[in-house]
């Protein structure tokens, strides 16, 4: 299979002004009317470039809710070569997510592209400015990574683009021909007419330059036809990632610009009392020493994280090696005492009293009443890291009414909107260029370290190149939050649930965000739409806000990691209980109509949907075969962001505790699939990433401060224990979801299901670690 060429991200020498205007295509909502602006014209290479301009305010921006700017058009340019090269742009962020090449995917497909002559360049962030509130639109459409949102929200209107390309290369062709459009088709590259006749794309350039765009949608290929959607694609810069030619934001030096690594505050709230840099400023290359606000204890983070002393450097050694001699003094914030002790115990005193109920359906105290049988348990999960390979970074460079950003990110448009605020500097006049990002899983949903880097190319009036190190990585993150839930249940005599209570104390990811009403706080933390709701007639969830000074955000698909290990390994203790199958008890809770959903991903969820992915896990690892003596089998389902993925892993255990996973299998099913190599990539690095992290991660805290330091202190899997994850995708004609996350909320509860049914011991709290090595120890002490 011939893959694509990619087109590198632009070199720092770039101009988003010379580079070709771009296609501007609709959002899914839009109809295009008189007040479209319409072109089509030649590159300068002879190629045709299409463009289409739709006023921005027909849409609303909820796909991209880390982004406020108002109503979003969408575009990407097709540029079509006289050599019938064709250039497609990529407008989001390439964190891992394989979107470089399924969005291009969409458009190829309709105008049926040839793949092999397909080539991909990045687009830098693009914004149009208007005289009316809130003053900014998208000029390509969303340019976010968040949320597994890229392929959704680009489904009909990156398809919509390649069809009225293919629109305008008939007309092309019936022009040339003098041919009706109506006998013309397109495959592979080239217009197909009566008797055998063809013409390639690149021929028809030209004349397709001189045709006007169509103002209203055109008819979308049916599923049947699709020749690239559906089929397995390498993404389209393995060659340049494998072979070191792919350039991250890290990987951006520029000649005069200055290295500047931060000494930040270790004090949860804290901040700098006084700082001595005279050793540090006698270190060869060290050119300033700086002093770097931040937020005050309690206040709203809006850009930089913490506060901190920078060290500005002709190298990364250099200002290292400075930071390293700076004598510091720091301030204590108003968390001295925090530890992960005291976090625990705080959420035992919170789940003794009564909390803020956010969803209450029919009677709990009733049905207990009745209750054949109560089930009860308690579950912990720690804070944890990003840990992302690349760790932040910035290249910012400021010119007195200009401004350029380069670095890895999820959210570019936020970049620009933090330049503006801290220089003042005309949003028109700062130019973002996004690289290949080295991994995002929501860390870089927040722009701090491009606040940092502005901060100090304002200072010190240098073009800064900012480096984090892994220890500032793991010490200053929005780390996921950690929780204590309790859960209730009764059950009846067939062992079926009849009420269901969730009750969690835990620190909410939205402290210190702008503008969140504290009756509010618990929305990152609960989704009350998920699963039992509206299965379970009896439900009550029940949150309790924890005190702490950890700052905490988005983690890979935020709180269904935590919910999903919660709900899964308690729906095994509700079938334990109840005598009940764990694979039963689940085929037949989810055999339900589908339901309204009013959290990310609905607005539908779709429970027998969540039964065939089950099912489908459940045949595939052999469910119910004899399995040998220390082996069980464990699984878990669950619904994220529009998708539906099962896990069933086969776990062995022996007499010391230790274990070994020899089979994962994970179904899953995101709709049509766009690319099934990379929907297959997703799955499995999910599941890896959530193994991972049930098995060892969690961030240490003690006396206010962070105790985890670099991967010696946080392990991450090693790819000896690691288990091959086999990958069965549903086959269907859904409207896709996206599929950067679903692979993550039920790798953990299908192994810790899988090591109950093995030996018999219930993982209640993550990490894993020596849990288990423990509870097998104190099992051969009793019987002994």
């Amino acid at each position: 299979m011939n893959a694509p060429v990619d087109r590198q991200s632009a070199p720092l020498d770039w101009d988003a002004s010379t580079g070709p205007d771009p296609v501007i295509l609709p959002a899914p909502s839009i109809r295009l009317g008189r007040r479209s602006f319409l072109k089509a014209c030649l590159s300068a290479g002879g190629g045709l470039m299409l463009s289409v301009w739709v006023p921005g305010s027909a849409l609303a921006l909820a796909s991209t809710p880390a982004d406020d700017n108002g109503g979003a058009t969408l575009g990407l340019f097709v540029r079509i070569e006289p050599d019938g090269r064709v250039v497609i742009g990529a407008r989001s962020p390439e964190i891992g997510q394989g979107v470089k090449t399924s969005l291009p995917m969409l458009i190829a497909e309709e105008f049926d592209a040839d793949w092999s002559k397909v080539e991909v360049e990045q687009l830098p962030l693009g914004l149009n400015f208007i005289d009316k509130e809130p003053g900014v639109e998208w000029k390509y459409g969303p340019q976010g990574a968040g949320g597994s949102t890229n392929i959704p929200d680009s489904w009909s209107d990156l398809r919509q683009a390649g069809a009225r390309v293919r629109v305008m290369l008939i007309e092309a062709a019936a022009k040339q021909w003098n041919l009706p459009a109506d006998s013309l088709r397109t495959r592979d590259g080239r217009v197909h007419g009566p008797d055998n006749k063809s013409i390639g794309y690149g021929e028809l350039a030209a004349i397709a330059a001189t045709i006007s765009v169509p103002d209203t949608d055109v008819p979308l290929k049916k599923p049947e036809d699709y020749r690239i959607i559906g089929t397995p694609r390498r993404v389209v810069d393995a060659e340049s990632i494998v072979t070191g030619q792919a350039q991250y934001g890290i990987d951006v030096y520029a000649e005069g610009a200055l290295t500047a690594v931060v000494a930040r505050c270790p004090h949860f709230e804290g901040g700098v009392k006084s700082f001595d840099a005279k050793d540090a400023l006698k270190i060869p290359g060290v050119r300033q020493v700086l002093l770097l606000p931040g937020p005050k204890g309690g206040e709203p983070i809006t850009q930089n994280l913490v506060a901190g002393v920078a060290v500005l450097a002709d190298d990364t050694w250099s200002a290292m090696k400075g930071r390293k001699a700076l004598k510091i003094e720091w301030t204590a914030g108003d968390f001295p005492d925090e530890s992960n002790a005291s976090l625990f115990a705080q959420c035992d005193g919170l789940l003794k009293g009564d909390g803020q109920v956010v969803r209450e359906d029919g009677d709990v105290a009733a049905a207990a009443k009745s209750a054949a049988h109560h089930v009860e348990a308690t579950y912990r999960v720690p804070y944890v890291a990003h840990a992302p390979l690349e760790p932040p970074g910035a290249y910012v460079e400021l010119g007195q009414d200009s401004a350029r950003v380069i670095a890895s990110m999820q959210v570019p448009s936020g970049a620009s909107r933090m330049v503006n605020a801290i220089t003042g500097i005309d949003r028109r006049n700062i130019e973002v260029i996004m690289t290949r990002v080295g991994g995002g899983f929501g860390r870089r949903l927040s722009n701090d370290f491009i606040a940092e880097a502005a901060l100090l190319a304002k200072a010190s009036g240098k073009p800064i190149k900012l480096v984090w190190t892994r220890e500032d990585d793991l010490s200053h993150d929005f780390f996921r939050p950690f929780g204590q839930h309790q859960l209730m249940a009764t059950l009846d005599e067939e062992g079926m649930p009849t009420s269901w209570t969730q009750k969690l104390a835990s620190a909410t990811k939205y402290h210190r965000r702008l503008n969140v009403e504290a009756d509010k706080m618990w929305e990152a933390e609960l989704y009350t739409d998920d699963f039992p709701a509206g299965i379970v007639s009896n439900l009550k969830v029940e949150w309790f806000a924890v005190k702490s000074g950890m700052t905490r955000g988005s983690w890979r698909a935020p709180a269904h990691t935590v919910n999903a290990f919660v709900v899964e390994s308690f729906m095994d203790e509700i079938a334990h209980k109840g005598g009940q199958d764990p694979l039963a008890l689940r085929l037949r809770l989810y055999d339900h109509e589908i339901m309204d959903y009013a959290n990310h991903g609905g607005p539908k969820f779709s429970p027998r949907r969540l039964r065939e992915v089950t099912r489908i896990a459940g045949e595939k690892i052999g469910w119910g075969r004899k399995l040998p003596a220390g082996h069980g089998l464990g699984i878990a389902a669950h619904f994220t962001f529009g998708g539906y993925t099962a896990h069933a892993m086969e776990v062995s255990v022996d007499s010391t505790g230790e274990f070994k996973i020899h089979r994962c299998v994970c179904a899953v099913d995101v709709g049509q699939p766009v690319n099934p190599l990379g929907l297959e990539a997703q799955m499995m690095g999910g599941t890896i990433d959530g193994l991972s992290t049930a098995i060892n991660l969690e961030i240490g805290i003690d006396k206010g401060q962070v105790t985890t330091r670099n991967f010696p202190d946080y392990p991450l899997l090693q790819s000896a224990k690691a288990p091959d994850v086999e990958v069965h995708i549903v086959p269907s004609r859904e409207s896709p979801s996206g599929a950067g996350e679903m692979g993550i909320p039920t790798a953990a509860p299908a192994l810790t299901n899988a090591i109950f049914a093995a030996c018999g011991v219930r993982i209640r709290d993550l990490p894993v670690k020596d849990q288990l090595v423990a509870a097998m120890s104190k099992k051969k002490t009793s019987k002994a």
